[in-house]
């Protein structure tokens, strides 16, 4: 296993999505609480519409500021999907990210703490 930063703390808790670029709020809440849950270990879980999967997480930085980035699998409307994705701290305490269904859409998201 991947040795985990101490700055990763930050990100640790279940943290609502809130917005995503590609799809409405309508749609987010679909099946569950849209959400982005992260451990501060390697792992996590995401979900949003009919979309639940779980994160295989290492933390390091994009652009110099501290970010986690992901790989995930799971289903999307009982299919099985996987894909990757990342978030960074953001302004007034948000995670900013994007979100990558493999050989499907993509979205910006951003996340405030549950």
């Amino acid at each position: 296993m991947a040795k985990v930063p101490a700055f990763a703390k930050v990100f640790v808790g279940r943290w609502r999505i809130v917005e995503m670029d590609v799809w409405d709020n309508d749609f987010l809440d679909l099946v569950e609480e849209a959400h982005l849950t992260l451990t501060g270990e390697a792992d996590g879980e995401i979900a949003f519409g009919a979309l639940q999967g779980v994160l295989d997480v290492r933390y390091g930085s994009r652009d110099g500021a501290a970010c986690a980035e992901f790989s995930w699998e799971g289903s999307d409307d009982n299919d099985p999907a996987c894909g990757r994705g990342w978030v960074a701290l953001g302004s007034a305490g948000r995670l900013v990210g994007h979100f990558y269904i493999h050989n499907g859409d993509d979205s910006g998201f951003v996340c405030e703490r549950s």
